[in-house]
């Protein structure tokens, strides 16, 4: 199969917190790397850290089991911003500078070492990292593909319609895909996948059509 000569990256966000953007990443690494993709992880910044960042952990060492280029990589390189308090970045760096600089060293180091790059965001699309630069911000400033992913709970929709407004607004290409967890399955058929299927005919809903998903990535990338 005809792969792309440069690194390809995908920017993970979400429409708040705790949707899954982990989660998806994961499986979409696992996908890929079946393909005979050289994956890659990256989480610019993570908050709520108390000496190891959850999030970055998993991502590493799920980077490492699938990629041999990745090795040599440690923690500080797949997140180079570590914030004690849990709380957007903007707050939690307490007053201090987001050091881009270390955030671009980290992108460049790890974009040599694969040719898909799965960088996930914090937080939704518009919590706010710097006094003028958001989430979102980031979708650009790495020339990314973004994938919004939602949940399945009651009163999602609202949250989704307005992340898909924001990108559509911006004019950033973007996957989205719904994350639906056990305990939301019932109530998410009823109450929110009727309005889905008028609105979209065919979301896209996780686990069951990651391959679909994954084939228009695939696309993406080869066009």
């Amino acid at each position: 199969m005809q792969k792309s000569k440069n690194c390809q990256s995908f920017f993970i966000s979400a429409t708040n917190t705790n949707i899954g953007k982990t989660y998806v990443t994961l499986q979409l690494m696992e996908f890929f790397a079946k393909k005979g993709y050289k994956v890659g992880a990256f989480k610019p910044i993570e908050t709520g850290v108390d000496k190891i960042p959850p999030d970055g952990e998993k991502l590493l060492k799920k980077a490492k089991e699938l990629n041999k280029n990745f090795n040599d990589i440690d923690i500080t390189d797949i997140v180079p911003i570590m914030l004690k308090l849990p709380a957007s970045p903007f707050v939690a760096k307490n007053n201090l500078t987001i050091d881009f600089n270390k955030i671009d060293k980290s992108f460049k180091k790890l974009k040599k070492r694969c040719n898909i790059l799965f960088i996930e965001g914090a937080g939704g699309l518009m919590v706010p990292v710097d006094k003028k630069f958001f989430m979102v911000d980031f979708i650009s400033y790495f020339d990314a593909k973004a994938l919004l992913v939602t949940p399945g709970k009651l009163g999602c929709i609202n949250d989704t319609l307005l992340s898909l407004k924001l990108l559509d607004e911006r004019n950033l290409p973007y996957n989205w895909c719904i994350n639906l967890k056990r305990d939301e399955k019932d109530n998410f058929l009823k109450t929110t996948l009727p309005y889905y299927k008028f609105a979209f005919k065919n979301p896209i809903i996780l686990p069951w059509d990651l391959e679909t998903l994954c084939a228009d990535m695939i696309n993406y990338i080869l066009h």
